[in-house]
């Protein structure tokens, strides 16, 4: 049941150090990570946590959904703000993405609505885990004396990336010359190019950026001081950068390498949405093993329609069977897909899709979310980063895990290359290597394989993440019971 903040004390009339409260940002790559989280404090430690997930009443029914029974919503109200639509509650619903910067301006409204819910509860919550972006979560639990662990939606790698090389700039001759260079505190092995870096990280000198600047006044100051940070992987493929994030933070706090979150919550809540009938279109497939090709950009990434037009000759040209998640309604495509092919525009059950036997291989964006759910489903990229730290995840996957590659397009930071247009010719030769690229393909289904056992043996019992989830667990009691905490309250206030 969603309940106003006012009406949380007659809902949680227990609330305390057993309470563990969610707080994700109103976008869908934010959101769903963090329902699997608490999904699986639920499942796993549901005898000894109680959890609340926060939202926004328009988001109420998407995260309903996607949660266990145990799991309580509280939804706050959503602040109005000038520039934003009426009803538009989640960056998904933006009607341009140009008001991505009034959608975070709006969030950090919700800092009042946040403090009366913490100040309704009978006792504070044993911790509070919440979105980067929602920084005053940081300072209104430290005023309550609750302990906050951020969430970036990063892997540790990606994230380490980001805030080693926003205190060292690239070499100038690596920016102009696209050589590789080391990045401070990275292992000697590890070397990037000026197109590799996050976009957060090459706009930061633009101070007349929107995000930049929200960032800077609204949540930079405050990450910093978290208690700890969640991340969405897990060891077999972060635990070489887990130290290197840990140290961006006040001492003693802990990266939690607690993922794939997804596969920790038992798979529980994704839910049975599948308003296109992708499943069934796949099932027709299932006797070609591994014959269709997955394509998807998000949720959040903008593809122009010249590019959409290209990448559908391409896709048509390569001679696979494709399943296509556009999410332009004004795009038509310039060409029949023929009975090989589905466009769809509606929501798509990705982890199912890939897990199909049908599906061979993922074109893809390379959000972290679709990374993870790519190669715990065994399934190899073909990567074509736009924007955030895509470029930083598809170097993680192409070069260090050597399960995908490139399309073989510059895309850095700069608008001008992430625009950069791949033609059909280039789109149909790169689907054909996926799917069909003989010893280095074997090589790469092996590797993501290999990813694919090692994700679930991770969340299984004794593995990396289930024994990291109940760590952490146990450090927040006993920090609380008078045991050993890592930190005095003072320390992180």
């Amino acid at each position: 049941m969603a309940v106003a903040a006012a009406d949380a004390r007659e809902v949680l009339p227990g609330a305390g150090r057993d309470h563990v409260v969610v707080f994700p940002l109103m976008a869908k790559g934010h959101t769903l990570p963090l329902l699997h989280f608490a999904a699986a404090l639920a499942v796993h430690h549901g005898d000894e946590l109680r959890v609340t997930v926060l939202t926004t009443p328009g988001n109420v029914a998407f995260v309903r959904r996607r949660l266990p029974a145990p799991v309580r919503i509280v939804a706050l109200p959503f602040p109005a703000h000038p520039e934003l639509p009426a009803g538009v509650e989640s960056t998904d619903a933006l009607p341009s993405r140009s008001l991505l910067p009034a959608f975070l301006r709006a969030t950090a409204l919700l800092r009042e609505p946040f403090a009366g819910y913490l100040a309704s509860l009978p006792s504070p919550p044993l911790a509070l885990v919440s979105d980067f972006f929602l920084g005053f979560t940081q300072r209104v639990a430290s005023e309550a004396g609750v302990r906050r662990i951020t969430f970036h939606g990063m892997s540790a790698f990606s994230l380490a990336l980001c805030f080693s090389l926003a205190i060292k700039t690239p070499p100038a001759a690596s920016v102009h010359d696209g050589v590789p260079f080391r990045v401070p505190g990275f292992p000697e092995s590890v070397t990037i190019t000026a197109d590799e870096v996050p976009q957060a990280v090459a706009q930061a000198a633009d101070v007349d950026d929107p995000v930049t600047r929200f960032l800077a006044d609204e949540v930079r100051d405050w990450d910093y001081r978290s208690w700890g940070v969640l991340v969405n992987s897990f060891a077999a493929l972060d635990a070489d950068y887990a130290a290197i994030l840990e140290s961006f933070y006040l001492p003693g706090a802990r990266a939690w390498l607690v993922g794939p979150l997804f596969l920790a919550a038992a798979e529980s809540s994704e839910g049975d949405d599948d308003p296109e009938g992708c499943l069934p279109w796949l099932d027709e497939r299932a006797g070609r093993p591994g014959s269709v090709v997955y394509v998807s950009f998000g949720t959040e990434v903008h593809v122009s329609a010249a590019q959409l037009d290209e990448l559908a000759r391409g896709l048509v040209d390569s001679g696979h069977a494709f399943l296509w998640g556009v999410r332009s309604n004004a795009w038509a495509p310039p060409v029949d897909p023929g009975s090989d092919g589905k466009i769809v525009r509606g929501w798509v059950p990705q982890r199912r899709v890939l897990a199909h036997p049908a599906v061979g291989g993922f074109v893809s964006h390379c959000g972290w979310n679709s990374v993870l759910e790519s190669l715990a489903a065994g399934r190899p990229m073909l990567e074509w980063p736009v924007m955030a730290e895509q470029a930083a995840n598809a170097k993680h996957v192409a070069d260090i895990i050597g399960a995908g590659f490139r399309v073989g397009t510059k895309t850095s930071g700069s608008t001008a290359a992430a625009e950069a247009l791949v033609g059909r010719a280039q789109v149909a030769e790169k689907v054909r290597e996926l799917m069909d690229g003989g010893e280095a393909g074997r090589r790469m289904r092996a590797r993501a394989e290999h990813v694919r056992q090692a994700a679930r043996a991770a969340v299984g019992e004794g593995g990396t993440s289930r024994l990291a989830l109940r760590q952490l667990v146990d450090e927040l009691q006993s920090s609380h019971d008078g045991g050993d905490g890592r930190r005095s309250d003072q320390q992180y206030e």
